[in-house]
């Protein structure tokens, strides 16, 4: 029987085979915009499909959540798949490389399996609660050559962090006084698996369901790193979330947060 991590890198893999066809010919896929003003396509559909599918014929007692299909109930409800089928579809439809799929199982309200996988660049990134994080590259339908990851070492100090912020162009009040700081670096890959990576120190997703950040918050974590949302819950959640090679790091992030919003609350 496969494990949980084999079953979710099988699932991965699926929705890349789905999803690669749809990016090699972007000129004749359709664009719609879901409620919340944001692209979707039928590439998005088609692979959280194939990777449901395979969940379900695997673990048929277990739950799932995507984001483009919603919620299915199974008889085992302490369990449930986390599924984002293409995180960055603007990204996916301008042509750019660096859209994700991104897997995820929760466990009695813990996610204990992730994985994170940028097709179009073969790269895929995973943990497991417990035993650490790695990097591989997807290699004729199969994941090789993988290598643990481990966050950087190096000073607690916000100023001169290596810091990127995912999207790019979003949440400027959130952006900016970490910005004004440490200027924001571009990025080739997810900004939460670079700090996993030990290539940053610091990273803001500055907005999100819980399919965006399920997977890549445990990476981070199992790679010694630190994340949390601006509330502080380290679960991933909606909202915007920090990712930070180091709890002194991250909760340095939050104070400048908090001090930039209760200034700007005051003018």
């Amino acid at each position: 029987m496969e494990t949980d991590l084999q079953l979710a890198h099988r699932a991965v893999l699926t929705g890349a085979a789905v999803a690669l066809p749809h990016f090699s010919a972007l000129a004749d896929l359709p664009r719609e915009l879901k409620a919340d003003g944001s692209v979707v396509t039928a590439a998005d559909r088609a692979t959280e499909t194939a990777i449901r599918d395979v969940l379900a014929a695997a673990r048929p007692h277990d739950a799932i959540l995507g984001e483009e299909h919603g919620a299915s109930a199974g008889p085992d409800a302490s369990r449930r798949w986390i599924i984002d089928p293409i995180d960055g579809t603007a990204l996916f439809v301008a042509g750019d490389d660096r859209w994700l799929i991104l897997t995820a199982l929760e466990e009695d309200g813990e996610i204990i399996v992730g994985v994170a996988a940028h097709p179009a660049q073969g790269s895929v990134f995973w943990a497991v609660r417990g035993g650490g994080a790695f990097e591989g590259r997807i290699v004729g339908g199969r994941v090789v050559a993988a290598t643990p990851l481990r966050v950087s070492d190096g000073p607690e100090e916000l100023e001169g962090a290596r810091f990127a912020a995912v999207p790019e162009t979003w949440a400027p009040n959130l952006v900016g006084p970490i910005g004004e700081v440490t200027p924001p670096l571009p990025w080739p890959v997810h900004p939460g698996l670079l700090v996993a990576r030990g290539d940053l120190d610091l990273a803001i997703q500055t907005g999100g369901q819980i399919w965006d950040f399920a997977a890549t918050s445990l990476i981070l974590t199992e790679a010694g790193g630190s994340f949390s949302g601006l509330g502080g819950r380290t679960r991933p959640g909606p909202g915007a979330s920090l990712y930070a090679r180091s709890d002194a790091l991250r909760l340095a992030t939050l104070e400048l947060l908090a001090d930039a919003r209760h200034a700007a609350s005051r003018t």
